[in-house]
């Protein structure tokens, strides 16, 4: 499990405009001390998830137009394609060798699952709002 770093400039991305105003990719780079070369990338993957809107032209910029109350740090985490798995067991994707040999889990799998499952909550539970809004963030 890790906040990968596309992820946080995602975070930082979203803190600088919540104040509601408009700005263009190098006044949030600028504000938020983020290197240029990736910050094209992750405005567009915020634009279609529907959290940010992209105007261009002269007067062009970026603003938020998503409530992030609503939005948590694993729906950010999954827009960004954030590998949110503390095991590669715990992923449903995963082929596990001894799964396919004893026809169940391992003890070690579902004490991970388990893990998992409440760090998914916590991570449901965290609204960017708050995040966002908290002096500790700041």
């Amino acid at each position: 499990m890790l906040i990968t770093r596309e992820t946080d400039y995602a975070i930082r991305i979203l803190r600088a405009l919540t104040g509601g105003k408009q700005m263009t990719a190098p006044d949030i780079c600028k504000k938020e001390l983020l290197p240029q070369q990736f910050i094209y990338k992750i405005l567009k993957k915020l634009q279609r998830s529907g959290l940010i809107a992209i105007t261009r032209g002269k007067d062009g910029g970026c603003r938020l137009i998503a409530d992030l109350q609503t939005v948590t740090l694993y729906d950010l985490m999954k827009i960004m394609e954030s590998d949110k798995s503390i095991s590669a067991c715990t992923r449903p994707d995963y082929q596990c060798a001894w799964r396919q040999k004893y026809g169940k889990p391992c003890r070690v799998h579902q004490n991970l699952q388990q893990i998992q499952d409440k760090l998914d909550e916590e991570l449901k539970s965290a609204q960017l709002s708050k995040i966002l809004s908290s002096d500790e963030f700041r």
